[in-house]
C-alpha cells in the first residue's frame, strides 16, 4: 500500500497528481512499481459522489502505468471512501462499472474482504 505518491502519468491528459492510497502487487515494498491494482480515494466532506471522477481518472492512470511498465492487468479496481462509507468501481479495458451500493464501516471484515479479493484477482 502506498499513500501520498506522485502519480503523474500523462499531464497532457490530466492524469497527474498525488494519490490518496493505492495497492500494488509490486514485490518491492519501498518503491512504487507495477502492477497497480487498486486506487483508493478519500471523499472530502463525506460526499462520495464528488470523488468518483477522481477515482476513475486514477484508475485510467494506473492502467496506463501498468502498460508502460509492460505489466498490464485485465482489471483495475477503485474505491471511494468517506471513512465510514465505501463505494467500489471496476475498470476492465474501457468498460467501467460503478457499484451503486455504499458499504458501511463497520463491519471492517466486509471491507477488508473486498480489498483482499481485489488483490487476489490481479
Amino acid at each position: 500500500m502506498f499513500s501520498g505518491e506522485d502519480f503523474s502519468i500523462d499531464e497532457s491528459a490530466g492524469l497527474n497528481g498525488v494519490v490518496d492510497f493505492l495497492l500494488s502487487r509490486s514485490p518491492k515494498v519501498l518503491e512504487l512499481n507495477a502492477p497497480v491494482i487498486v486506487q483508493i480515494v478519500e471523499a472530502k466532506k463525506a460526499d462520495i459522489r464528488t470523488r468518483l471522477g477522481q477515482c476513475i481518472a486514477e484508475m485510467v492512470a494506473a492502467n496506463r502505468f501498468n502498460q508502460a511498465k509492460q505489466l498490464p492487468i485485465q482489471t483495475i479496481y477503485g474505491c471511494v471512501t468517506s471513512g465510514t462509507q465505501w463505494r467500489f468501481l471496476k475498470l476492465e479495458q474501457t468498460n467501467l462499472t460503478i457499484d451503486l451500493t455504499d458499504y458501511p464501516l463497520p463491519p471492517v471484515d466486509q471491507i477488508l474482504g473486498f480489498l483482499v479479493w481485489m488483490v487476489q484477482q490481479a
